[in-house]
């Protein structure tokens, strides 16, 4: 039987890429954003099952899920950053939303698919984290504190998991230049390329490649974490810049 892989925020990025390379190795992929038509779009082009997804929203991760017969490999990618202001001058809207789509976002889908992850016998849960999950950087409160926590949530899943058929991996990206930089700066198109001047940043490609390489190992291996940065980039604000 073919098997089921789920991508969550697919509509651009790193989900988008990661939903392309799965499907051409053959997985059957079904892929949920908010963006419909994007999604749609992609759907078409490679052959796979579009939903639509809120992961902020209990009800919309039920509907989604309850479409599925079977369930092999879960990426939790939907999430994303808001904005970069201080500690002091931190925005609670923003920060509850990047927990309710990073980390409870993360939580819901887990949730919900688990029992059908257990059911095929070898299930797979990767998590997409971040650098931030790894090393505060100034600016990035709400952010780290919110990738902190899911690589604790994936931490957890992995050890209460043990004995069952299901791996659990933690994915933490640097620098990738894709929509996310544009969407932490309220659509500031000159704001985010700065983020990238003078280095040559990933591509949301580049990390799909890890995660297809990843849910390829064979069962009886685990990769349990994985930060990948790129080579002009040593850590979360240090970057080499021409």
């Amino acid at each position: 039987m073919t098997r089921t892989a789920v991508v969550t925020g697919a509509s651009s990025g790193i989900g988008a890429a990661t939903a392309r390379q799965l499907a051409q190795q053959g997985w059957d992929v079904v892929i949920g954003a908010r963006r419909v038509d994007r999604l749609q779009a992609l759907a078409d082009e490679i052959g796979a099952r579009a939903l639509p997804l809120d992961v902020t929203d209990q009800a919309s991760v039920d509907a989604f899920c309850a479409e599925l017969e079977r369930c092999d490999l879960l990426v939790n990618n939907a999430g994303g950053a808001l904005g970069a202001a201080s500690i002091a001058e931190s925005d609670d809207a923003e920060w509850q939303a990047m927990f309710d789509s990073n980390v409870l976002g993360t939580l819901r889908m887990t949730r919900a698919l688990l029992p059908k992850l257990i059911a095929s016998g070898d299930g797979m849960v990767i998590n997409i984290g971040s650098i931030a999950a790894r090393e505060p950087y100034r600016g990035g409160g709400g952010y780290n504190a919110a990738k902190h926590a899911v690589a604790a949530l994936t931490r957890v899943l992995r050890i209460e998991l043990l004995g069952q058929p299901v791996r659990v991996t933690e994915i933490d990206p640097g620098l990738v230049q894709t929509e996310f930089a544009t969407v932490r700066f309220g659509g500031d198109e000159e704001k985010a390329a700065k983020v990238y001047e003078g280095m040559t940043p990933m591509r949301g490609e580049d990390i799909a490649e890890a995660i297809v390489w990843v849910a390829s190992r064979p069962a009886h291996v685990n990769i349990d974490t994985m930060l990948m940065l790129a080579r002009d980039q040593t850590s979360a604000q240090v970057v080499h810049r021409s």
